[in-house]
């Protein structure tokens, strides 16, 4: 059975939030995860009334599970009792065992971002940092560049200062998938949470190389980091809510 075969027999099973996490593991993923099929298939497990209509209210299944899943996640927290000014992130990057990037960025630093992107980029990468999505950005200053054949991984810590404690965001993930259409080469891993948090898992931190052509034939140009964690945290009180749950040694 072809690879795409298969994946179109499984997405039928899965649940909307399931169904919405593989939409994010890569570009061909993400294009047939949006077949509206497989969208009706998620309505008609929780709404099944809704799809004897010839079709749905929003247009299409898809946007109707979206709208749905949006509303769920718009409850109002209570302020987080971390701030970015609490928190500094050490991030290293390597191609095999060779270090070719490792900071220590204040959380003020990582939560002012990429305030005016560089010229060079591409449009679409240029949309997507000046998007209104909730982003943590940094500027790489000096820029370095990597063969796109070369093997690339990246660990991030997160400590706090005031409790002199370290948790792990990403322990030595590759960067096994490139977007040549937006310029991003992507790596993640999965949250490891306090044990009084027993029921929470599957939460992933993504992290990005932002890049432009180099000039050079195979090789990129990294002008910036990306770090989210778009699976349960698009917002600043949420991302802060979150690092506070994390599992501090």
């Amino acid at each position: 059975m072809a690879y795409e075969e298969v994946l179109k027999a499984v997405f039928p099973l899965l649940e909307g939030a399931d169904l919405a996490s593989c939409m994010l593991v890569c570009k061909q993923w993400r294009d047939i995860a949006q077949d509206d099929y497989f969208w009706k298939c998620v309505c008609a497990k929780r709404w099944p009334s809704i799809c004897k209509r010839p079709s749905p209210p929003t247009v299409t299944y898809y946007k109707l599970c979206q709208t749905f899943y949006k509303r769920q996640h718009c409850r109002a927290l209570p302020p987080p009792r971390l701030s970015f000014s609490d928190l500094e992130f050490y991030i290293d990057i390597w191609t095999g065992e060779r270090s070719i990037f490792s900071e220590v960025v204040p959380g003020p630093v990582l939560q002012t971002g990429i305030v005016v992107p560089p010229p060079g980029i591409c449009d679409m990468l240029r949309f997507h940092l000046e998007g209104p999505e909730y982003k943590m950005t940094l500027l790489v200053e000096p820029r370095f560049t990597v063969p796109l054949m070369a093997t690339v991984s990246v660990s991030v810590l997160v400590g706090r200062k005031d409790s002199k404690k370290v948790a792990c965001i990403i322990n030595k993930s590759m960067f096994d998938y490139i977007d040549r259409t937006a310029y991003r080469a992507l790596a993640f891993d999965y949250l490891d949470f306090s044990p009084i948090y027993p029921f929470i898992s599957g939460i992933r931190a993504w992290i990005s190389l932002l890049f432009m052509e180099d000039g050079n034939e195979g090789v990129i140009n990294v002008f910036g980091l990306e770090m989210d964690f778009c699976d349960a945290a698009n917002s600043e009180p949420e991302v802060l809510w979150l690092l506070d749950m994390l599992d501090w040694k």
